[in-house]
């Protein structure tokens, strides 16, 4: 079993096995004792700082090199999931601001969550507080004029056809812009943190429990159930 955490050993037997050599090669290139080296590499001794120094002047290494772990996980096999974005398949969320409706739910842990978007708030007072979420989003504008609004810069106002890309853990809202009843866009959210969806999801409070239901039945139909991609 591997450990959560990476030992100086096993960083050690990690960079020997990187450069193809073996325990008394690694001590002729490091200085250090063969018997010091095998100790370390069974988590039976540790490395002074001093040691670690020399370790990394002999190799030509900066520390932070020494230390980095080497990625020996494999590419992903090509998984060839796909899934149509039928609107009517989509899980339909309705809040005072906006109809939210996130396509493609049967697939899981999704690396983006695309969701189009019907916003109908015209004011930030009428919006309330800002929202924050992980990850980073992408917006584009299909109809309508779209105000934007963050945390740390000025609102400004897009046009159809017009985009803007954002770190989602800074405020934002996004509103109709003046003489524009509903604005209509396309956005993608993404993030390292498998639980995107359901962080999501409980920005629009209990009432999506009910519309998740409702989109959840209507990608199990057996006219749905036909279309579904790979999980």
């Amino acid at each position: 079993m591997t450990s959560q955490h990476p030992t100086i050993g096993g960083l050690l037997r990690s960079l020997r096995a990187r450069k193809g050599w073996t325990l008394k090669q690694m001590s002729q290139h490091s200085g250090i004792p063969l018997s010091t080296l095998s100790k370390v590499e069974h988590d039976r001794l540790t490395l002074t700082y001093d040691k670690l120094l020399q370790l990394s002047q002999r190799l030509n290494l900066r520390m932070s090199e020494l230390f980095a772990e080497q990625d020996d996980a494999p590419e992903p096999a090509v998984t060839a999931r796909r899934s149509i974005g039928r609107i009517e398949d989509a899980i339909r969320v309705n809040t005072p601001n906006y109809d939210y409706y996130y396509l493609c739910p049967e697939l899981r842990r999704k690396r983006m969550i695309p969701v189009l978007t019907r916003v109908r708030a015209k004011t930030i007072e009428e919006f309330g507080e800002l929202v924050h979420h992980s990850g980073e989003e992408y917006i584009h504008v299909l109809e309508g004029r779209m105000e934007v609004h963050t945390e740390f810069y000025d609102p400004i106002v897009l046009e159809a056809g017009q985009s803007v890309y954002i770190d989602s853990n800074m405020g934002h809202a996004y509103i109709a812009a003046e003489g524009c009843d509903e604005v209509l866009l396309l956005g993608v959210c993404s993030s390292s943190d498998e639980q995107l969806m359901e962080s999501l999801m409980t920005l629009h409070g209990e009432e999506t429990i009910a519309q998740r239901a409702q989109g959840e039945a209507a990608a199990k139909r057996p006219g749905a159930r036909s279309r579904k991609a790979s999980r």
